[in-house]
């Protein structure tokens, strides 16, 4: 989780600034899907993400559309 904010911090701060919340979003999500050298799980995917979608649901459930 720790490396996955830091990738967020990184990305935003070279964007600089956003002109609404949907660019802001869109960078964080290209971020989550790009898939980092290092990393023990090369396909790129995130593992538990219907927990964590079920989790923001509740909190953000008029923010999120599940398609």
């Amino acid at each position: 989780m720790e490396s996955l904010n830091s990738r967020f911090r990184q990305a935003t701060r070279r964007r600089g600034h956003f002109p609404n919340d949907q660019a802001a979003l869109k960078v964080l999500y290209l971020v989550i899907r790009s898939p980092i050298a290092n990393r023990t799980n090369v396909t790129g995917r995130t593992t538990g993400w219907k927990i964590a979608l079920n989790a923001l649901t509740l909190f953000y459930g008029d923010r999120i559309a599940l398609n």
